[in-house]
């Protein structure tokens, strides 16, 4: 018997609507207790990478999902930063901005990188999140970008963070260690998923590496990788049960330290558009709904670590 293939999609998308209530029902609840400190604060952003609308679209679809905030590229002219400002002030979002420079020369990716950022703290986001340097910099080349938002950091008071991205000077677990071995003031972004990508594995063989990054990391991007790759096609689908389960270990150790100390905890939620998200091949149709699979995230961890 045949099937044609708009059947057959929506067949398989009802049939696996209950596995997928029932995997967001399971990680939901952890296996144990996390520690209840009344100052801790669970911070949800939310990305507007693949969202095609306007900024005020964007914060008002945002608020509605119930995020606490956004995180966003840095407006790259004044315009775009006024519309940042007006439109969380109008959706009463908060913001964190994310910049990064691109220059091959490593002086002139310093200047471009302290130039942005310095705009970057004067808009007073509640945190700046910097793809920082190149992987194929020295680290004597990529540790002024460290050293200057870390003195920036203590001029204005807004923290600063350096993600664990591929492609930037945090590109792999061993080189990150040795960063932050050496340099004490260095906090994390940790993106993880790009570590099982470019370590092809689930770092299960390089745990006092990964446990030291968690000490370190005051902001997550929750997305989930594998490895192969930097997102699991979708979170909900049982096939990557696995991936999702050693990714909320990882994040449970962050989120139970900050719960102890009674700090402040902001987390991304960063499933992305294609490339990232995986596609039909000739027709580049999205294999699952972006925006559906954040907000089932953020959902499922504000549960998780309430």
């Amino acid at each position: 018997m045949s099937i044609n293939r708009r059947k057959f999609l929506g067949l398989t998308g009802v049939s696996g609507s209950a596995m997928f209530l029932s995997s967001m029902d399971a990680f939901a609840t952890p296996e144990t207790k996390f520690t209840k400190n009344a100052n801790f604060e669970l911070l949800f952003m939310a990305t507007n990478w693949g969202f095609s609308g306007t900024m005020d679209e964007f914060c008002a679809k945002a608020k509605k999902e119930g995020y606490d905030g956004i995180e966003v590229w840095m407006p790259g002219d004044e315009k775009g930063r006024n519309d940042l400002l007006a439109a969380t002030k109008k959706h009463q979002l908060l913001f964190g901005i994310l910049y990064g420079g691109g220059d091959k020369d490593p002086q002139k990716h310093l200047t471009q990188f302290k130039d942005g950022i310095n705009i970057a703290a004067a808009l007073k986001p509640i945190y700046i999140n910097c793809h920082s340097g190149k992987d194929y910099f020295t680290f004597d080349q990529n540790k002024p970008f460290i050293e200057f938002t870390s003195q920036l950091s203590k001029q204005n008071g807004i923290p600063i963070y350096h993600e664990t991205h591929r492609g930037r000077s945090l590109f792999a677990a061993h080189i990150t260690r040795d960063f932050l071995q050496k340099m004490p003031d260095l906090s994390l972004t940790l993106d993880i998923s790009h570590w099982c990508a470019v370590h092809e594995s689930l770092l299960w063989d390089m745990e006092e590496t990964v446990s030291l990054a968690l000490e370190r990391t005051k902001h997550i991007h929750a997305r989930v990788g594998h490895p192969e790759g930097p997102q699991v096609s979708d979170p909900r689908a049982p096939e990557w049960n696995d991936a999702v389960k050693k990714h909320l270990e990882w994040w449970d150790k962050i989120v139970e330290a900050k719960k102890k100390a009674g700090m402040r905890m902001t987390v991304l939620t960063e499933f992305g558009p294609p490339d990232y998200m995986w596609t039909l091949p000739y027709t580049r149709q999205p294999l699952s709904d972006q925006w559906a699979i954040n907000v089932h995230m953020m959902n499922m961890l504000r549960k998780r670590w309430a």
